[in-house]
């Protein structure tokens, strides 16, 4: 059955992939982005249709704009089914060279601006007796990250925040799921290439890519509605239970250090060619 999604961060990474990828099984899709113009030529690239497709400039980190948006977009489809809050911002630095700048964008866009999509998709979803809202931490949620401190902290919060919403909504027949992912590939990613600082973001084996997330949130997010999805399970699990024991921390984290500065140094020589 054709559902109405609401979705930010579409212009680019997953937003812009999952508003395809929603479009494709017939659904219907209020896809936005601070970037309005970028917003307008993906869709003309991707092929949305207008029929399907509603586009909208949302500024995540303004709650007026927020409620503004999501109202034009009730009266353009009568009702919200399912909001991801995708719309998100890496910038890596070490704690002491961190700009104060840099601090509040990624606790703005991050935090702020999912609590304030939670929250108002949520008073409109408890009114209508059902709903479901997806928010993305990261495996920096689950485990600190040097390098990433900021980042760290503000997924942190997105993933407190997003389980303690759970189980507060879950009785009003709003159900909200949080993912962690370990690190994806995005144009978020490819930006920091070359800052040292994010050496530790390219430590995997394996980077995720949109298709891991596609089947996260269709095949298990949308269809069970869990509370929390990790990807790949087996090493956000492993940093959970590393989590517990920070003291664990100076002695893994070099480890993982020197792993991901040699892939980033591997990817920084082929991104060079």
């Amino acid at each position: 059955m054709p559902q109405t999604f609401f979705l930010t961060g579409c212009a680019s990474g997953m937003g812009r992939h999952m508003t395809t990828v929603f479009v494709r099984q017939g659904h219907r899709v209020v896809a936005t982005d601070i970037a309005g113009e970028r917003l307008e030529q993906i869709a003309s690239e991707e092929g949305w249709s207008p029929s399907q497709v509603r586009l909208f400039q949302l500024d995540v980190t303004n709650y007026e704009a927020w409620e503004e948006v999501f109202n034009k977009a009730i009266k353009e489809w009568e009702g919200i089914d399912v909001t991801i809050n995708f719309a998100g911002l890496l910038l890596s630095s070490w704690v002491t060279e961190t700009p104060l700048k840099e601090i509040h964008s990624q606790i703005d866009v991050n935090l702020k601006g999912t609590i304030f999509g939670t929250q108002i998709s949520a008073r409109h979803m408890v009114e209508r007796g059902h709903g479901h809202i997806i928010n993305i931490s990261s495996i920096a949620g689950v485990v600190p990250v040097p390098g990433l401190s900021i980042y760290s902290a503000s997924k942190h919060a997105v993933r407190a925040y997003s389980l303690s919403a759970g189980m507060e909504l879950r009785k009003k027949g709003v159900f909200v799921t949080v993912i962690c992912p370990a690190t994806v590939q995005t144009p978020m990613l490819d930006n920091q290439l070359n800052v040292d600082a994010a050496e530790l973001y390219f430590s995997g084996l394996r980077i995720l890519t949109v298709h891991d997330i596609e089947k996260a949130i269709v095949k298990r997010a949308l269809r069970k509605k869990p509370m929390e999805i990790f990807l790949p399970r087996f090493k956000v699990k492993l940093f959970q239970f590393v989590s517990l024991m920070p003291r664990l921390g100076p002695y893994i984290s070099p480890i993982y250090q020197w792993a991901g500065r040699w892939r980033q140094n591997r990817r920084r020589k082929k991104s060079s060619k």
